[in-house]
């Protein structure tokens, strides 16, 4: 039996699907508990937020600059 996600995402080479495999006599919370694990590990939440609104390459770049920085004052350079 395999369930799967109820949505899916595009990347690079195509389409993206979580697939869980329910063993034999493995009870469904288990495996959901699986397919949660699986799903936040893989990032797929986390693309969806960042696909929800385009932002320009310039303001992407000026806070990785920005975050660098701060990381750099707070914790130095070690």
């Amino acid at each position: 039996m395999f369930v799967e996600p109820f949505f899916q995402l595009k990347n690079n080479q195509g389409v993206f699907m979580l697939i869980i495999e329910v063993k034999d006599n493995e009870s469904i919370d288990k495996a959901l508990r699986r397919y949660k694990r699986k799903f936040q590990q893989v990032g797929t939440l986390k693309e969806l937020r960042r696909r929800k609104h385009f932002t320009k390459p310039s303001v992407e770049r000026r806070d990785e600059v920005l975050k660098a920085s701060y990381k750099k004052k707070k914790f130095g350079d070690s």
